[in-house]
């Protein structure tokens, strides 16, 4: 992508406050709704989102230990005994051991990451065999995909022109080249690009039609995959007992059969 990391965590700084528009507000209440409705389904002990704090995503989750990990210090008036903080450098370099963590959340960082591949590499490394990731991204293949390529030619954007939308299939191949086992992924947020609260609620009706009519081409997708451990298999010593060797100028099979008709 090209981005130093000043620019990197800028760009995702931008996002942060863009989810405080009518469309930001629009995009974090899906998001924090389906995600609610998964990780109460998902169970273990550790569960850590990364980055961009204004989205909620273990609100749902009912494991015991949920934290934050952010490359910023936390905002005034942070509740820190209810939603402990980890401060890190990087996304691309995670604190945690490896095999520690049931579930890691990441709200639209890999599309601001210098290097998103590591950050997935990161994520695989610190989840425990059959550990899960959700992933939340913006659709290149919807209307507001469109809007931001065309943001980017007239020099007038929609989000945070650093951001690279990955679309889901790419998305998921990543994630398989990580023996990742990948669900399908969910869409939302059909509803136009407009930045009036007034004009998104009068389009509310799209979502209905958009989930049943155009699945596919939603503004956000949510995917969720898990950490799979292909099942080993203990090979002994490869010692084989020798066979007497059968008589010069005769095969094996003849003298065999030679035997048995004696």
């Amino acid at each position: 992508m090209g981005m130093d990391d000043s620019s990197s965590e800028k760009s995702i700084i931008s996002l942060g406050a863009w989810l405080q528009s009518p469309a930001g507000n629009y995009v974090r209440d899906w998001e924090q709704a389906r995600l609610e409705e998964l990780t109460a389904d998902i169970f273990g002990f550790n569960a850590t989102q990364i980055g961009l704090p204004q989205i909620e995503t273990l609100r749902g989750s009912r494991m015991p230990h949920t934290w934050l990990t952010d490359t910023n210090l936390p905002a005034d008036g942070h509740d820190n005994e209810k939603r402990p903080l980890v401060v890190i450098q990087e996304f691309e370099e995670l604190p945690f051991e490896t095999a520690s963590i049931d579930l890691v959340l990441l709200p639209h960082v890999l599309e601001f990451a210098e290097e998103p591949h590591q950050v997935l590499r990161e994520v695989e490394r610190v989840l425990i065999p059959e550990g899960q990731v959700i992933i939340c991204g913006f659709n290149p293949w919807s209307l507001w995909g469109a809007r931001q390529a065309l943001g980017r030619m007239i020099d007038a954007h929609f989000l945070p022109e650093e951001g690279e939308f990955i679309g889901l299939p790419r998305m998921r191949d990543w994630l398989k080249l990580l023996n990742m086992e990948v669900g399908n992924g969910i869409f939302g947020c059909y509803a136009p690009p407009f930045e009036s609260e007034q004009w998104l609620k009068r389009c509310a009706f799209m979502e209905s039609a958009g989930a049943n009519g155009w699945p596919v081409f939603g503004a956000v997708y949510i995917v969720q995959a898990i950490k799979r451990i292909k099942a080993m298999r203990l090979i002994g010593p490869a010692w084989k007992t020798k066979k007497a060797p059968a008589a010069a100028g005769v095969p094996a099979t003849n003298k065999i059969h030679r035997q048995r008709v004696r």
